[in-house]
C-alpha cells in the first residue's frame, strides 16, 4: 500500500503540490470515488485511479531508446549544455530518469534512458560483459595492423583493453565491437594506432540494435521484446 500522491507523482506528470490541487478540485477518483486527501494509502496493482479524466496506468519503471545526435551531454542536468534528458517526450519523462551510461557530447548513436538502477547495473557491469558495437570514421586509412592490435588487447595508460573486434568498412571506416566502457575508449585505442576518430556512431548494446526508424533525436519507450535483446531478460515493462 502506497500513499496516492506517491503512486501519480511516480509517473512523472504531476507534482505533488499539483496532485494536491487537483485533489482539493474533485478531479482524482480511486475506483469511481472521490479522493480529497492525498495522504490515502491504495494499492496501486489493485485499484483504478483516474487522474483529471485520465486513467493512470502505472509502470514502476520506464525504459527508452533514444537515438543520440550530437550536442548533448549524457547528464541529466547541467547549468550550461544541453542533456539528453532534453530530448525525452514531455509524455514519457519522469524526474528520476538518467541515462545507462554515456556516450561523449559528439557521439551518436543508441542510449538507454531509464528509471530501473538495476537495469543500468546490468548493462554496465564489467562482470555482464555487455557487447558494444560502434560505427567509426578515421583520419587514415584503416589497416591491417589497427585489427591486429584491437585483437590482441591494447594497452591504455589505466590498463589494458580486453580483446576487441575491428571488421573494416571502407578505406576510413570500420566498426568495433567492444565489452568494456571505459572513458573516451575507442578514441584512446585508435590514439594507440596513430589515428583519430572523426565520426563515432554506437548502433547496439548487447544484441538490441538501433532501429532503423528511429531517426536522430528521437526517443521512444523501449518494447519487451527489445529489452530482452540487452540480455536483461528477467526485467518487464
Amino acid at each position: 500500500m502506497e500513499r496516492i500522491d506517491k503512486i501519480i507523482s511516480s509517473q512523472g506528470k504531476y507534482t505533488r503540490s499539483e496532485i494536491k490541487k487537483l485533489a482539493s478540485n474533485g478531479k482524482i477518483l480511486v475506483d469511481g470515488i472521490l479522493i480529497k486527501k492525498t495522504d490515502l494509502k491504495v494499492d496501486k496493482n489493485k485499484c483504478r485511479i483516474v487522474v483529471n479524466g485520465e486513467e493512470l496506468t502505472f509502470k514502476e519503471h520506464i525504459y527508452l531508446i533514444l537515438n543520440k545526435p550530437k550536442g548533448y551531454i549524457s547528464a541529466t542536468e547541467d547549468k550550461n549544455q544541453k542533456t539528453v534528458l532534453d530530448l525525452v517526450p514531455p509524455n514519457l519523462y519522469r524526474a528520476t530518469l538518467f541515462p545507462a551510461g554515456r556516450l561523449d557530447k559528439d557521439t551518436t548513436g543508441l542510449m538507454i534512458i531509464t528509471t530501473d538502477g538495476m537495469l543500468a547495473h546490468n548493462i554496465l557491469s564489467p562482470k555482464k560483459h555487455i557487447k558494444k558495437i560502434y560505427e567509426i570514421t578515421l583520419d587514415v586509412p584503416v589497416t591491417q595492423i589497427m585489427v591486429e592490435k584491437f585483437a590482441n588487447e591494447i594497452q591504455l595508460n589505466d590498463g589494458q583493453c580486453k580483446s576487441a573486434l575491428l571488421e573494416t568498412t571502407g578505406i576510413n571506416t570500420c566498426k568495433v565491437t567492444i565489452t568494456e566502457g571505459r572513458y573516451h575508449q575507442i578514441k584512446r585505442m585508435f590514439g594507440c594506432c596513430s589515428a583519430k576518430v572523426i565520426e563515432l556512431n554506437r548502433i547496439c548494446m548487447g544484441n538490441l540494435f538501433l532501429p532503423k526508424d528511429l531517426k536522430l533525436g528521437e526517443c521512444r519507450e523501449l518494447t519487451n521484446q527489445e529489452l530482452e535483446l540487452l540480455q536483461i531478460v528477467d526485467k518487464k515493462i
